[in-house]
């Protein structure tokens, strides 16, 4: 039987999600806690990787097993199972050619900065805080800019595994209630670093350090030292993945306080 899992977790305490052998990890902690309740060794595998202190709202993993229990018995001795940081939010059974990675479709980030003056206790470790005021409809001209299909090299980090530098960006949305300003990407794939990289470039031109066209110098110029800051990865969130409607898998509400 293979089994697909809605996973949610705080980054923070997490040397990101791959499983390592003396660091604690988001694949490490799911891995044990659902060994337990199917009493066997369990691989589990994923939507994508994330870093070190990046959330997730909904990463998707599988897995396979023999062991037969209701979606309400994984669901809930896997969590009985895990660390508070770490839940499992949906199960749903699937079919033996699905897969977490490569049956995707859509990917979906969120990168959220807390733009004022002060600093904040209560998010500290989910917002990146930045105080220079940002001039949002700079941002958007900017993202504009990068939308569509491209060589994103000099968004790439340089530990970036992917065969290709080339990706196609669906969608960079900037908008902002009050103090907060949410950065919304979609696409199939992402290199290593690259919406870190992407908000970087974008908040220097939003607080007037660089102009609008600098957004379009930087990805034509298919070089990482010509490019900004990478933004800080407690302000990024994996949102959500999206597949096929015949795997039937659930999504999640993102973020139903903030907007």
């Amino acid at each position: 039987m293979r089994i697909a899992l809605g996973i949610e977790y705080a980054g923070t305490d997490f040397c990101g999600w791959q499983i390592q052998s003396h660091s604690r990890t988001v694949q490490g902690e799911l891995q044990k806690a659902v060994s337990i309740v199917a009493n066997h060794p369990v691989e589990v595998y994923a939507a994508g990787r994330t870093d070190t202190g990046v959330h997730g709202l909904n990463q998707v993993v599988h897995f396979d097993t023999d062991s037969v229990r209701e979606k309400r018995g994984w669901l809930l001795g896997i969590n009985a199972n895990l660390p508070k940081d770490v839940n499992v939010t949906w199960v749903q059974f699937v079919d033996d050619d699905f897969n977490a990675r490569f049956s995707a479709i859509k990917r979906s980030y969120r990168y959220l900065i807390l733009n004022r003056l002060s600093r904040s206790s209560i998010h500290q470790n989910r917002m990146w805080w930045h105080y220079p005021p940002l001039d949002i409809e700079k941002m958007q001209a900017a993202a504009d800019q990068l939308i569509g299909r491209h060589d994103f090299s000099a968004f790439r980090a340089s530990e970036c595994q992917a065969k290709s530098p080339i990706k196609t960006l669906d969608k960079i949305q900037v908008s902002q209630q009050q103090d907060c300003i949410a950065i919304d990407v979609e696409a199939l794939s992402f290199l290593h670093h690259m919406v870190r990289n992407l908000v970087g470039v974008m908040a220097a031109i939003g607080d007037g350090s660089k102009p609008v066209e600098w957004a379009g110098q930087v990805l034509r110029s298919v070089d990482r030292s010509q490019g900004g800051i990478t933004a800080p990865a407690e302000g990024l969130y994996l949102v959500d993945v999206r597949y096929p409607e015949q795997y039937s898998i659930p999504t999640v509400s993102a973020f139903p306080v903030l907007w």
